[in-house]
């Protein structure tokens, strides 16, 4: 069976371009150069090992070293340096609130009548209160006294 003329054409058309391409990617090097490039990487001791595969590479620091030994002085002699936050105990509390308002409120929840009392706790009833509050009263009381 004889080929195409078609796929002569194609074949010849590829040999020549893989021969095109080989020449110029070993343009300017002979043939001992590539050898000798070859022999030295068949040759080299560490050639098919990725890199960091054989423990740690060599470390160069970029930091001064008297600046990093002045750190480690600082930080060690810092008067919380192991200490997380509420391990010795709450951070001081300041408060914002009015404290006669906050006394006020308390003598008022304190003093309610129904305060223990919770709907549908008595059978099923809501109670609902008809008396004043009587720490409520007080306070109106020392509002409206004359100083």
């Amino acid at each position: 069976m004889k080929a195409s003329p078609i796929i002569k054409i194609v074949s010849t058309t590829a040999i020549a371009w893989m021969l095109a391409s080989s020449v110029h990617a070993q343009a300017g090097r002979s043939r001992a150069d590539v050898q000798a490039e070859a022999i030295a990487a068949a040759h080299a001791p560490n050639q098919n090992v990725t890199r960091g595969s054989r423990g740690a590479e060599p470390f160069n620091s970029v930091a001064d070293p008297a600046a990093v030994q002045q750190q480690a002085v600082d930080t060690a002699r810092a008067p919380n340096q192991n200490v997380t936050r509420g391990s010795r105990g709450a951070d001081p509390f300041t408060s914002t609130a009015d404290p006669a308002v906050v006394r006020a409120q308390a003598e008022a929840a304190a003093a309610a009548p129904d305060q223990n009392v919770t709907s549908g706790s008595r059978v099923n009833s809501k109670v609902v209160s008809t008396l004043p509050n009587a720490a409520q009263v007080r306070a109106e009381a020392q509002k409206s006294a004359p100083r």
